[in-house]
């Protein structure tokens, strides 16, 4: 009870941070609108060819703000050495990293819901016919995304470019996860069911889900403490 207590004590700590500043929300909400409006005009809105690829086109423009909420999840706390602060305190390494996770994915998920129906007008898309199974996938693909970016932003916070460094980490490991996410994306935003190859698609997604949470939870304190 204690840990779980500490990790949404950090969470709140992070959220009330972001939203006081909106540093990184900002940023990655104008960086996805930005992409969103220059694909318009790379692509065709009305082609069929372009519905097929619209999961791969919303992916990437998660992808890319999404690193800019997660390169701050552990960058917010170098001025004034507050980061070994925190590792000092007697929560657990664990505990502080699923805090921050957690509150990265709230506000990366919150950018994603207000970049979709965005989406929908620039592409003529009908996202909200299977919204329900839509957002379990945009859920379970942040999840993937949030885990192993918080994990490579503990990791490269003392690194000076890390801003460069955390996407280079982040998208060659989180390609598998990427792949499934964007596959069922673009049948669900195309009318189909979550049924048949889309279940396939949907499972994967949670067997990467544990696969990477279980791995960052497992290492992040050798990341953090060495």
């Amino acid at each position: 009870m204690q840990t779980l207590r500490s990790v949404f004590t950090v969470a709140h700590k992070d959220l009330r941070s972001e939203l006081r500043s909106k540093e990184a929300i900002n940023a990655s909400f104008s960086f996805a609108l930005v992409i969103l409006l220059i694909f318009s005009f790379a692509f065709d809105p009305t082609a069929e060819d372009t519905r097929r690829i619209a999961g791969g086109l919303l992916w990437v423009v998660f992808a890319f703000a999404g690193a800019l909420i997660l390169n701050r999840s552990f960058a917010r706390e170098v001025p004034n050495d507050c980061l070994d602060a925190l590792i000092a305190t007697p929560i657990p390494a664990y505990a502080l990293f699923l805090g921050k996770a957690i509150a990265s994915f709230l506000l990366l998920l919150a950018v994603e819901l207000v970049c979709l129906p965005i989406f929908g007008i620039f592409y003529n898309v009908r996202w909200a016919v299977q919204f329900l199974p839509l957002l379990l996938t945009l859920a379970l693909g942040t999840w993937a995304m949030t885990m192993i970016g918080t994990a490579f932003s503990a990791l490269t916070v003392n690194i000076r470019l890390r801003e460069l460094m955390l996407p280079v980490l982040l998208y060659p490991v989180l390609m598998p996860a990427l792949i499934g996410a964007i596959e069922l994306t673009t049948n669900l935003l195309n009318g189909e069911m979550l049924s048949g190859n889309n279940i396939t698609f949907l499972k994967l997604l949670i067997g990467f889900d544990i696969i990477y949470t279980a791995l960052s939870v497992a290492l992040i304190e050798t990341v953090l403490v060495g």
